[in-house]
């Protein structure tokens, strides 16, 4: 995981990669206002990065608590918050895998980028049930995956030069990938991979998306579209999100579950 905080903490700005990936932060804000039932309620995110979701529910008038490995993340929420007026309860610079320091009361959980970065199945199934103990029961979990399509999609949207094949189909067959091949140490899911995972940790699916679907690989087209037609195409993204036939168009797939009482 040092490698991980490394690459966050000194070679990317993923406050600003939600900016330019917009149709995937829509798409999930979508599912948010649709699960996320209630007022003021205790919410965890669990490696929210800069805390782009947090301030969203928070400025909703949920009180939430953000935890990341980077401390330029953490760094950068505090900045934020102060710059948008929206306080959090909780700025924690921690690593995902120990939460034996935190309540278990919470109403909800954001668990959308340590599954992204952890290569050892064991290891991502203790993150998740650490992640479950703090959830009520009946409560509500948001589990965000990168799929082992993404590659294919990020060329393609980008037409960018391919040197191999095999170095954009590889991850079809073995998800994990390692910094010597660009990005960072990260896991890359199948929609069934990921489905079963979250199940055999005893969690009610309540929806599974493919969160960019038909509109990932025109993403820079669709960004620059005036903000009535960029609506309308995301309200077709949206309904489309729980095609089956669809998923492997997404770079990205969300999980909403229940912890069953």
């Amino acid at each position: 995981m040092d490698k991980v905080q490394d690459w966050y903490d000194n070679c990317y700005d993923e406050w600003e990669r939600l900016s330019r990936h917009r149709i995937e932060f829509d798409i999930t804000k979508k599912y948010m206002d649709e699960y996320i039932e209630g007022k003021g309620l205790n919410i965890f995110d669990i490696g929210g990065g800069p805390g782009r979701y947090s301030f969203y529910l928070a400025d909703k008038g949920h009180h939430v608590s953000l935890l990341d490995i980077s401390s330029k993340n953490i760094k950068t929420a505090k900045e934020k918050s102060a710059e948008a007026g929206v306080k959090l309860v909780a700025y924690i610079h921690a690593d995902a895998k120990d939460l034996s320091l935190y309540g278990k009361d919470f109403d909800v959980i954001l668990l959308m980028g340590p599954l992204y970065h952890i290569v050892s199945e064991d290891e991502r199934m203790s993150v998740l049930k650490q992640a479950i103990i703090h959830l009520k029961p009946g409560g509500i979990i948001f589990a965000s995956f990168i799929s082992k399509y993404a590659p294919i999609q990020d060329y393609l949207k980008g037409l960018h030069h391919i040197d191999d094949t095999e170095q954009i189909i590889r991850y079809l067959k073995d998800g994990a990938n390692s910094p010597e091949n660009g990005f960072t140490t990260a896991y890359f899911w199948s929609p069934c991979e990921a489905r079963k995972f979250m199940a055999d940790a005893g969690l009610e699916e309540l929806a599974f998306a493919g969160v960019e679907n038909i509109l990932c690989s025109k993403e820079n087209e669709v960004n620059a579209l005036e903000e009535e037609e960029y609506k309308k195409w995301l309200d077709i993204c949206y309904k489309l999100g729980q095609d089956s036939n669809l998923f492997g168009s997404s770079e990205h797939f969300l999980y909403v579950g229940r912890k069953c009482i």
